[in-house]
């Protein structure tokens, strides 16, 4: 007996959502470093902020990801495990 769960996948549309909500919330952030009423260095420290804001926003979240995974895998071979040895028990042999 094997049971598989479905892993959940997102649809185009959210992935799409995501993509258009990360595209305007990174220009809108840019766009506003730009036009502060601040010196150039001051600018400069607000995107470089910024620039590491995101990829470390990345980074995060494939580590989340990456954890999520071997958590799955890790529960599959534990219920693989449990399938094996209630497969193999036998309720009817006495134990002497």
């Amino acid at each position: 007996m094997s049971t598989t769960t479905a892993q959940p996948k997102a649809t185009s549309a959210f992935v799409a959502q995501a993509a258009i909500a990360f595209g305007v919330s990174f220009f809108g952030a840019g766009i506003g470093i730009l036009y502060l009423p601040l010196d150039i260095w001051q600018r400069g420290f607000l995107a470089m902020s910024m620039l590491f804001l995101v990829t470390s926003t990345f980074t995060l979240s494939k580590v989340v990801r990456d954890q999520h995974e071997a958590a799955s895998v890790h529960g599959r071979i534990d219920q693989a495990r449990l399938e094996k040895l209630l497969a193999e028990h036998d309720p009817f042999t006495s134990v002497t």
